[in-house]
């Protein structure tokens, strides 16, 4: 009898239980965290509407165009309306949007968002199809489609335009492919509108992505192109002629929409597209000037260095990122000149320091470093701001360049505070940052190093590190140029950026973009100091002409505007800013963080208006852990796991009370 009750015991905690340890945690979540998709449901809907993303980009010099496509069939009976979050690279300036349903397109309006957003509701209700593309962080963007009927099929046309700058003679071309899991301790309840995107469901590790991913690049360098690479994925190359190359992906990877996809080139003779280029509007007139910096100056002439390494240690960078981040370490810190000095912050839910101040870079402190980075196994959630903060107050010494360089995945929400935080320190620290994982939230990691003037880095595979630290080590060695100046003789410019140049850390062109007015003449003068010496380069523009193949450049001028309002000085939505954001968005026809894109078909397709609201599910990152989604029960095992576990209980208790119910056998002596 005894038995019996322990089992009835365990049957009743079992199942008063249950409900929070898995069926009902979505709705009983306390803070803002994503979730894993609850695979089944109703056979009726579609709960994967998204089947393919395609990308063709054309890089003409130094500048990327991009189509992006996303095409969604519902495959169901039910009419859906789909949601679904994605990346974009940081620098994109999206200038255009289309819908097309079967043989009809729609171009999309550009709005301020609450009217979109009233224009879109509005469209939804009424049974037509519509589309809504909603700016969350400058890198990551979501896509409503409403009332796709069953068998429709969908095409949504996003247009956007980049700046590509090479480093040491390389140009690099990143396309995000996953957003991946952003850590928030904001409650649910009190989250702004902006943040809601944070709560969305991921397929568990190792499922393969539900959409399809192709990519085509097409190269025209105007010289010849050499040793393109990509470390991200297979692909095959076309050579039409020396100076034009097509890349596209192999067949094999159709399902690795799960990273980002990175393209590395070089032109011959590590030639770069510097220079001036100009482009004449109808009201305005746009300008972009190219500098190639000198080489670099003598180490005699650097000062003692102090590098503080915030390490994120949380629980998305179990296993593959954090492997790489104690490799990448023990290759940077051992690389340290004998006057340097260096500390360690490691950070998740708290930070944990190596020592209250600074240390000189012997082997002794090396090793205590590595021993500190080797016992962490990453758990917890991201804490970067307080991180930072202790990062800061490590006390330092006089006539010494500190440099913060933080290592994390960026999985965090609080983007705009720690850049924030760097803004108001960079009259005594300089910031850098590497990025580590498959598909790294480069709005932090580039908004880091932007803020702090700067240089990102992102490793993507372990095998990558060394790599990363070699040049992460050339690029801080020494400054090649400081007190840089750009002066306009006879040539009238207006609302240039940057309106101040930082110090140049390694082989990168300045780059400055602005407006002129009347007649394109004169000189521009750029001047600074390079180590000891002085130094200064003109460009005449007697016979530059304008020419209509720039003109992006009215939409890269407006990008660059809109990252000083709302990226990295200003809160994000910061009140002050937000109609100054809205006219750029407008006048320029752009996605902003208070501009959105909205496409109607005017014609009922629904007029019960009865469609289920689908969110598309992400892949995890390649590497990426499921640690990184929610915590506690969120990564207990599926529901079904429970129900099986239940019945076995039950099973077990109705077999006890067979077993005693049974008549006793007489026994003869």
């Amino acid at each position: 009898m005894k038995v019996i009750l322990k089992l009835i015991l365990s049957f009743v905690v079992l199942f008063t239980f249950l409900p929070s340890a898995g069926l009902a945690e979505q709705d009983n979540d306390k803070t803002l965290s994503p979730y894993f998709v609850v695979k089944g449901g109703d056979a009726s809907v579609d709960r994967f509407p998204l089947k393919e993303t395609k990308a063709d980009v054309h890089i003409s010099g130094i500048i990327a165009d991009v189509m992006v496509t996303q095409r969604y069939i519902n495959e169901g009976s039910r009419p859906i309306n789909a949601r679904y979050v994605f990346p974009a690279s940081t620098r994109a300036a999206v200038y255009g949007m289309r819908m097309k349903i079967g043989d009809h397109i729609v171009t999309a309006r550009i709005q301020e968002r609450k009217a979109a957003q009233q224009t879109f509701e509005k469209a939804k209700k009424e049974g037509k199809s519509a589309s809504l593309l909603d700016q969350e962080r400058p890198n990551v963007f979501t896509m409503n489609v409403a009332n796709i009927m069953p068998g429709d099929k969908v095409e949504i046309e996003l247009r956007y335009t980049e700046l590509l700058i090479p480093t040491a003679g390389v140009y690099e071309f990143a396309y995000p492919t996953v957003v991946g899991p952003r850590y928030s301790n904001t409650p649910e309840a009190e989250a702004p509108e902006s943040d809601k995107w944070v709560k969305s469901p991921y397929l568990r590790e190792g499922n393969k992505p539900t959409s399809a991913f192709n990519i085509a690049v097409n190269i025209t360098g105007g010289v010849p192109v050499e040793d393109i690479a990509c470390s991200t994925h297979k692909i095959k190359t076309v050579w039409p002629d020396r100076a034009t190359a097509t890349v596209v992906l192999d067949e094999a990877e159709a399902d690795s929409g799960n990273r980002d996809f990175i393209l590395r080139y070089r032109l011959t003779g590590k030639k770069i597209h510097s220079g001036l280029m100009l482009y004449r509007g109808n009201d305005e007139n746009f300008f972009l000037l190219m500098v190639q910096p000198p080489r670099h100056v003598k180490t005699s002439d650097i000062p003692i260095r102090e590098y503080i390494f915030v390490v994120d240690v949380s629980g998305s960078m179990y296993g593959f990122p954090l492997d790489i981040s104690k490799k990448l370490l023990s290759n940077l810190i051992s690389g340290l000149r004998p006057t340097d000095r260096f500390n360690v912050v490691l950070f998740s839910g708290r930070s944990v320091t190596m020592s209250p101040g600074s240390v000189s870079a012997t082997q002794e402190n090396f090793d205590q470093a590595i021993r500190l980075i080797d016992g962490q196994q990453g758990s917890g959630g991201t804490e970067l701001c307080a991180a930072l903060q202790t990062a800061m107050s490590i006390p330092r010494k006089d006539n010494v360049s500190r440099s913060v360089i933080l290592v994390t995945d960026g999985y965090i929400s609080a983007e705009k505070e720690a850049l924030q935080l760097i803004r108001k320190n960079l009259n005594n620290t300089n910031f850098f940052s590497f990025g580590i994982g498959s598909s790294v939230n480069r709005y932090l990691i580039e908004g880091v190093a932007h803020a702090g003037q700067g240089e990102p880095f992102v490793v993507t595979k372990r095998e990558e590190a060394a790599d990363a630290a070699e040049k992460f080590r050339n690029y801080i060695a020494s400054p090649l140029l400081t007190g840089i100046a750009v002066s306009f003789e006879g040539f009238e410019v207006y609302d240039v950026e940057p309106e101040k140049i930082p110090d140049m850390f390694a082989e990168r062109p300045i780059a400055v973009i602005g407006k002129w007015r009347g007649n394109p003449q004169g000189r521009i003068t750029v001047t600074g100091q390079n180590g000891i010496n002085k130094y200064s380069q003109s460009f005449d523009l007697a016979g530059i002409e304008p020419s209509d193949k720039n003109a992006a450049l009215k939409q890269l001028w407006a990008r660059k505007k809109l990252t000083i309002l709302s990226d990295f000085n200003t809160p994000y939505g910061d009140t002050d800013n937000k109609d100054k954001i809205i006219n750029l968005g407008i006048k320029y026809n752009l996605l902003t963080a208070h501009t959105s894109f909205v496409a109607v078909y005017e014609v009922v397709r629904n007029p019960e208006a009865n469609s289920q609201d689908i969110t598309q599910p992400l892949p995890l990152p390649a590497g990426v852990s499921e640690f990184a989604v929610g915590s506690g029960m969120q990564n207990a095992p599926e529901p079904e796991f429970y129900l099986l576990l239940l019945m076995a209980a039950l099973f077990i208790m109705i077999a006890a009370l067979r077993k005693i119910r049974r008549p006793v056998k007489n026994i003869n002596i």
